[in-house]
């Protein structure tokens, strides 16, 4: 059996069991202890399991049964769609622009279709909505794939952000706290978030009603480092004016 098999086999177990050891892994997958370990080190910083003593549990993120982007797209919420569609319209042409992972960005990609812009992103569903659009030029970010979430991440990623320089950033986040902190809940994520911060001149945030105060135990960023914040009606209004007396705009799609 491969590695990638077997451990995507103790996802999979995971996914059925919620949590396991690492005896019990291995006798299930007739390997060593030493093999399982390696295993669940390699998956719980790919985000796909978190790390326990003696074992392992389902991260809060892979707990959600896995549905293909296209299915997610059809099923996105109006939320969601409404978000994406006034990010979009923020953008004007000619501009350099930086897309996060997440749903709400390849929505974002979707409104920039046929429009003479550069997109620069480590979200491989923006590089399905954009790879035949002749008029938007398309800059794909290096690093590691993590297939289960269609993302670039690692080093590779940071250092390549580094050599960018964007008029926009559109940064999607797990959750955004009352007292202004916007949070993700991957660590191999949040790196990636704050070095395109520092690549745009300016950060818009997209995050729905659903996102405040949403989850996350990793602090990405606080509101006062977001120029603008696009949101849903169903927002935190205590949270919107901690991010309007950072000056913040706050546009509610």
């Amino acid at each position: 059996m491969t590695s990638s098999k077997r451990r995507a086999q103790i996802v999979s177990s995971l996914r059925t069991k919620g949590a396991a050891s690492v005896r019990e892994l291995a006798e299930t997958l007739q390997v060593s202890e030493s093999t399982i370990r390696r295993d669940l080190d390699v998956l719980d910083r790919n985000g796909e399991l978190q790390r326990t003593y003696g074992g392992a549990a389902l991260s809060p993120r892979s707990a959600v049964p896995e549905i293909s982007f296209a299915a997610s797209a059809e099923h996105d919420s109006a939320e969601k769609a409404a978000v994406a569609a006034r990010a979009a319209a923020l953008v004007e042409d000619e501009m350099v622009v930086v897309l996060d992972i997440g749903t709400s960005t390849r929505l974002i990609a979707r409104h920039l279709r046929g429009r003479p812009v550069t997109v620069i992103t480590n979200n491989l569903a923006v590089l399905d909505e954009l790879r035949d659009d002749e008029a938007v030029r398309l800059c794909l970010l290096g690093g590691v794939v993590r297939r289960n979430y269609l993302s670039l991440v690692g080093s590779l990623t940071s250092t390549a952000l580094r050599q960018v320089r964007a008029d926009l950033v559109f940064l999607s986040c797990t959750g955004v706290r009352p007292d202004g902190h916007v949070m993700d809940d991957m660590e191999v994520e949040t790196p990636v978030k704050q070095a395109m911060l520092e690549s745009a001149d300016r950060v818009v945030l997209v995050a729905s009603e659903a996102k405040f105060p949403g989850t996350g135990s990793l602090r990405v960023c606080s509101l006062a480092r977001v120029d603008a914040l696009v949101t849903t009606a169903g927002a935190d209004p205590r949270t919107l004016d901690v991010c309007r007396q950072a000056g913040g705009k706050v546009y509610i799609a």
